[in-house]
């Protein structure tokens, strides 16, 4: 299916916009993309700064029988962004950090936030294409800073279609597939890292891959590997 972009010049949040726009029946590869947001937000309900120059947008993916689990749609996301930021940075050392970051030299360039009504998911991706925020408890970049200086309007004219050929392969494919995909694009095994998972004192160990459902493994300095489902990860 073609995609369908529609783009305005504000709006609170295109993913509130999206998931209105799925209960009223819309079909999979629309997209909207906001020049600003007033109520953008990130996971667990975090402020997402919008000033205009930046990627703002969401797209609808509509779950089938035998499609593999809705929160690996994340993946999904990361891959088709770090594709296509790629193509117009090439020099650009970009990594997956998981559960859904790109990163470029070390430091988030770009956010994903999935949220699900019955068979819609709604995938909403920011991309610090112009400028980035300051101050924040995590490094924050952009692709300008780099030397990219890439219109919102173009970028997302390449991502929609490169986002359609990845859900593609996820759907086509057992999720092992798209789990190799994105452990190709992300930070070598035995990086170290600290996990967040809100439940107490961060843990600290090195990167051990995804397990068979893309949960993070993490191997403690005894030889321990946890798994983790939900958390923030900080590489160290």
């Amino acid at each position: 299916m073609k995609p369908e972009i529609r783009s305005v010049a504000e709006t609170g949040s295109t993913n509130d916009d999206l998931m209105a726009l799925a209960r009223e029946g819309a079909g999979e590869g629309l997209w909207l993309r906001a020049d600003v947001q007033t109520t953008g937000r990130g996971r667990q309900g975090r402020d997402w700064t919008s000033p205009k120059g930046n990627l703002y947008t969401s797209t609808l993916v509509r779950l089938k029988d035998g499609d593999p689990p809705p929160a690996s749609l994340a993946m999904v996301a990361a891959i088709a962004l770090f594709d296509t930021a790629l193509s117009y940075l090439p020099y650009g050392r970009f990594v997956l950090k998981w559960p859904n970051d790109l990163m470029l030299d070390g430091a988030k360039v770009s956010g994903i936030l999935l949220e699900r009504e019955g068979d819609a998911v709604v995938v909403g991706m920011g991309l610090n294409l112009a400028s980035h925020p300051t101050g924040l408890d995590r490094p924050v970049t952009s692709l300008a800073a780099h030397g990219g200086h890439i219109p919102p309007d173009i970028f997302i004219a390449d991502l929609a279609p490169q986002f359609a050929r990845v859900l593609d392969h996820w759907r086509s494919n057992p999720l092992s597939a798209t789990i190799a995909q994105w452990q190709g694009r992300a930070h070598a095994q035995g990086t170290p890292l600290t996990v967040h998972d809100g439940g107490g004192d961060p843990v600290a160990g090195v990167f051990d891959g995804l397990n068979e459902d893309g949960a993070l493994r993490l191997r403690l300095e005894d030889g321990e590997v946890r798994v983790i489902h939900a958390g923030d990860v900080f590489l160290v």
